[in-house]
């Protein structure tokens, strides 16, 4: 007997939709920002805009990841590739969701995760509608070839950038889920500016990537040379901005554990909102219009407190990463993945000029982020509690801060 065939290839798979909904819920109320005008020869009629639907009905397209080769069509692609992408995905977000100690397997959860992520940023509409743009892929076939083949484009240059998971565990308001869900936000490139697909914004200096991990948890994605220079150019290209690059990451460094305030998280929310291409989804209507609940939606301002930066108290001025493996072979790589073959490898100049601007923004950062919550990092004990001494006895000299303070933030 044949194998039956899948038609309805969700793109923000289920069991990341449920993330975003409380215990006892569910469904989401989803919300068609583009709803269709039927027109017929008598009538004429705009679909609901809002409708409250199980997530098996939300953010599904029919045979999506379809194959056909010749009069053959196979489902292998959503079946087998994205059925191991979301098999280990769903296990590595649920820890990264809680993560706040070193604990077994932290290695494999993260490529899990960086995979699913990777997955995630290109099996949307949107995410193929960019690969067939930039591979001249002629049908939908050699697109998800193309896809299957380059999903992983990104993953160098986001396991350079700093992590930081942040919370909205004490915020009544909470994440929501877009069509988008691996989204880039830029301040000097506004949504009505990026002609779809977009997603040409990545390599810059300026653009972070948001991706909420459930209602309670994002992850924000910096290039490290924004938060050695938060000054710098928002358009330039990163340095070095390589794609598939050998790499490594120090997984003791991601920042963890900071609350957001309402109103971050609903900038947050806003970006989402903007930079989705049809579809957003929340556990109750209001959460669906962000932009009504706080007062400046400036898009080139909504970073302006330095919100979306991690704490640069807590990010090292490290020179790069040396490692070597049980077959005798190594690596070496700088801060920007070059490897001593680059003519630019550990450049003396760009150190010695970031660090002037590093030292300055850690000061900048700490005056605009007095009484908010702070990350911390899982170089415990005293590398991280002596960050925060160092920016305590900062202010203090400042005046800004009263001697006997215990803590610069709550």
């Amino acid at each position: 007997m044949p194998e039956s065939i899948s038609h309805a290839h969700h793109y923000v798979p289920r069991w990341y939709q449920k993330r975003f909904l409380p215990p006892g819920q569910t469904k989401l109320y989803y919300l068609d920002l583009k709803p269709e005008t039927v027109v017929g020869e008598t009538f004429r009629y705009t679909k609901k805009a809002v409708r409250f639907l199980d997530p098996a009905l939300c953010f599904c397209v029919s045979d999506l990841y379809s194959m056909r080769f010749g009069r053959h069509v196979t489902d292998t692609l959503e079946k087998h590739f994205f059925g191991a992408v979301d098999r280990l995905g769903a296990p590595a977000a649920e820890f990264f969701n809680s993560f706040n100690a070193i604990r077994t397997g932290i290695n494999k959860f993260y490529q899990d995760f960086l995979a699913y992520i990777a997955a995630q940023r290109f099996r949307t509409p949107r995410g193929l509608d960019w690969i067939k743009r930039q591979a001249g892929a002629p049908d939908q076939t050699r697109t998800l070839i193309a896809m299957r083949e380059l999903f992983q484009l990104y993953n160098a240059m986001w396991m350079e950038g700093v992590w930081e998971l942040v919370h909205a565990r004490n915020s009544a308001r909470k994440f929501i889920v877009s069509d988008n869900p691996v989204t880039f936000y830029n301040r000097r490139i506004f949504p009505h500016e990026d002609a779809y697909p977009g997603g040409d914004d990545f390599p810059k200096v300026g653009t972070r990537t948001i991706f909420p991990v459930s209602m309670d948890c994002c992850l924000i994605i910096t290039h490290l040379q924004l938060v050695r220079n938060p000054w710098s150019k928002p358009l330039a290209i990163r340095e070095n901005a390589q794609m598939f690059g050998q790499t490594m990451a120090k997984l003791t460094a991601i920042q963890v554990g900071r609350e957001l305030e309402e109103d971050e998280v609903l900038r947050i929310n806003y970006i989402l909102k903007q930079r989705a291409t049809k579809f957003i989804a929340a556990p109750n209507r209001e959460a669906l219009c962000p932009e009504n609940q706080f007062a400046k939606t400036d898009w080139s301002k909504l970073d302006d407190d330095w919100f979306l930066l991690p704490n640069p108290w807590k990010v090292g001025f490290t020179t790069g990463i040396v490692a070597g493996f049980k077959d005798g072979s190594t690596l070496a790589v700088d801060e920007y993945g070059r490897s001593p073959r680059h003519p630019r490898f550990e450049d003396g100049r760009r150190r010695e000029a970031e660090h002037r601007t590093f030292e300055n923004g850690r000061r900048e950062w700490a005056k605009r982020r007095i009484g908010k919550s702070l990350a911390h990092t899982l170089d415990v004990g005293r590398e991280d509690a002596f960050s925060d001494r160092f920016m305590r006895e900062y202010l203090q000299q400042e005046g800004l801060l009263p001697p006997d303070e215990t803590t610069p933030n709550t």
